[in-house]
């Protein structure tokens, strides 16, 4: 009785490669963005819904990268008709 690895013969020559005539193409470069080092965490509270507003502050430009929550969050807290919940309809 064969066991299967003496029935799988090896090959007499090597495959060779498929080798491309044209250069491989280069990543895209990475967007240059600004540094950790220039980039500041800003921490505000937002008297008006006593909640604290996170800023990530680019140094260099006194740019407001990110902020949490959003301003249109914020905007949204100070009307009169705004109650937790309401953005969304859960009923079908």
């Amino acid at each position: 009785m064969e066991t299967k690895a003496a029935a799988i013969a090896p090959a007499s020559e090597p495959i060779p490669a498929k080798v491309s005539a044209q250069p491989a193409k280069a990543a895209p470069p990475i967007p240059a963005g600004p540094a950790p080092v220039d980039m500041r965490l800003v921490i505000e509270e937002d008297r008006a819904s006593g909640s604290y507003v996170y800023k990530t502050v680019n140094r260099l430009t006194g740019e407001v990268v990110q902020q949490f929550p959003r301003a249109e969050i914020l905007r949204l807290r100070h009307e009169l008709q705004y109650a937790a919940g309401s953005v969304i309809s859960t009923k079908a």
